[in-house]
């Protein structure tokens, strides 16, 4: 078995991460399930104004970083802090209303409802607001996402694209202060992809960091502000898009010994 080299940065780290403590940050997060460990001491931080893109091969362990991260996992080993607080022990329901949100890979909206009313359930459970503020919520998450023209239809109704922009629509009406993305761009064309991309800046807009798992890099280039490479349950790079990306370590572990 490989064993992965230590994350090395790669490139100029933002000026503001420098200044400014993590917003998100997962500290010595080790994963195990039964004999198996998916996580080893991993160290992870996303800064306010950060959109951070993870890439790495399939079982580096991305997916059950981001579930540790939004409390859906609790670590082995390690903590995790949000915003100076160690929320560890937290269940993800907590976390949500905390200000972490998440979308999965594969869409889960609640089937037998409208787009309308899934949109509204993040609004009231996910952010606990109160009814009214719950309703002005969710229309303008809807509008703001170009899914206003939406509302009456039923979930199920919706196309691979339509429920992946329910996804997001429904996590921003948690109210997040950071937003975790599960490879929401898997499944669509290029120019379905280009629609999510757009979402997601407006997303950023509102002030939301990001942090994105994506195996359509080209996607996820045109969003991270830092790029985080795993392998092997650790990050083995992390820094400037463009420089992790050709860094000889990467491009072995992920790219299959051929630079993007």
């Amino acid at each position: 078995m490989r064993h992965p080299q230590p994350l090395r940065s790669l490139g100029a780290e933002p000026q503001a991460q420098q200044q400014q403590p993590p917003l998100l940050q997962a500290q010595g997060i080790t994963m195990r399930f039964g004999a198996l460990q998916v996580l080893s001491a991993l160290d992870f931080a996303v800064g306010a104004d950060e959109a951070v893109g993870i890439v790495g091969p399939n079982g580096a362990g991305k997916t059950t970083l981001l579930n540790v991260l939004a409390g859906a996992f609790a670590p082995s080993e390690g903590h995790v802090w949000f915003r100076g607080a160690d929320v560890s022990d937290q269940s993800a329901a907590d976390r949500c209303r905390a200000g972490i949100a998440r979308t999965h890979q594969v869409p889960r909206p609640f089937l037998g409802m409208t787009v309308f009313e899934n949109v509204l359930t993040a609004a009231t459970h996910g952010a606990g607001l109160p009814a009214r503020e719950a309703g002005d919520q969710a229309m303008e998450c809807l509008r703001l996402c170009g899914m206003q023209g939406l509302v009456n239809r039923r979930a199920e109704t919706l196309g691979l694209l339509g429920r992946k922009r329910l996804e997001l629509v429904r996590a921003l009406a948690t109210q997040p202060t950071v937003l975790l993305l599960d490879e929401i761009g898997g499944g669509l064309t290029d120019a379905e992809a280009s629609e999510l991309v757009d979402m997601v800046r407006t997303i950023r807009s509102r002030q939301i960091a990001i942090v994105w798992i994506e195996h359509l890099v080209h996607v996820l280039l045109q969003v991270a502000t830092r790029l985080v490479c795993m392998d092997g349950g650790r990050i083995i790079a992390s820094g400037d898009p463009r420089a992790v990306l050709a860094d000889p370590t990467v491009v072995e572990a992920y790219l299959g010994g051929v630079a993007a």
